[in-house]
């Protein structure tokens, strides 16, 4: 049991999260077919758009060795430390928010992330999985995420991450009708199954890959100890981290497309 979160949070998360890793390799399947980052950047013009939102600078993947670290189901206790970190290695990420519980919870953590230059990204409202909804379900476990981020920072989110990967072509649909793109990863840890941060840290290290998409859970013990590690590890391999709109760029997201390493 986490000493700094619900038993009732962990226990839903985890439910939820516990089948992650082994879908890493299939996730696309249920028929769907996906887009790799360098597929996405291939397809855009070659004039990065700029954002208004006041974004990190663009970096050309093309050229750049990148990799995106991406954090699920927070934010949480633990997401304030998080950010100190990243605000110090001078990393953005990329935030699939959980609205129950979390995005309701720590609506000033939210904001901070938004301000400080992270990616704000749609987990759904309770972590349901949507391939298992009906088509109005589905639209309302996106839509009331994206309407809590939205009142927060004035801007809703523009990607997903389905819950376990888990898409078929009802939630391609509802995606792409509430403008979001789905976003699945090649890197995870196992940090739902374990406190061990150094062993979090290896299994990334270990799986870590150019244009590659990191999935990680902030709201676990054994996580945030981790990152400074991973941060330093890989940059000291000549990796530089992006958000997954920089993983992609100059392509932009999609709403509907699946992209995933």
């Amino acid at each position: 049991m986490l000493k700094t979160a619900s038993r009732s949070t962990r226990s839903r998360a985890a439910a939820g999260i516990a089948a992650a890793a082994a879908l890493v390799l299939t996730l696309a399947g249920c028929g769907q077919d996906s887009t790799s980052p360098q597929e996405a950047r291939g397809r855009a013009a070659t004039e990065i758009r700029a954002k208004a939102t006041g974004s990190p600078a663009a970096v050309d993947c093309a050229k750049a060795k990148c990799i995106a670290l991406t954090f699920d189901a927070g934010p949480g206790p633990h997401t304030p430390q998080l950010l100190d970190i990243l605000k110090e290695k001078k990393v953005h990420a990329t935030f699939f928010l959980l609205g129950r519980k979390h995005v309701d919870t720590y609506p000033d953590t939210v904001r901070r992330a938004a301000a400080e230059g992270h990616e704000i990204a749609n987990h759904t409202w309770t972590h349901r999985r949507l391939d298992q909804l009906k088509p109005d379900e589905i639209r309302s476990e996106l839509d009331r995420t994206q309407q809590a981020v939205k009142a927060l920072t004035g801007r809703a989110p523009t990607l997903m991450r389905p819950p376990q990967g888990r898409t078929n072509d009802e939630v391609t649909a509802a995606s792409k009708e509430l403008g979001l793109s789905q976003v699945l990863w090649s890197a995870t840890a196992k940090d739902y199954a374990t406190t061990d941060s150094a062993l979090i840290r290896k299994r990334i290290l270990d799986q870590a890959s150019r244009d590659g998409i990191i999935l990680l859970h902030d709201i676990y013990d054994g996580t945030v100890p981790a990152v400074p590690g991973i941060i330093d590890e890989l940059t000291e391999r000549g990796y530089t981290f992006v958000t997954v709109p920089q993983l992609l760029a100059p392509g932009t997201p999609e709403p509907g497309t699946l992209y995933r390493p």
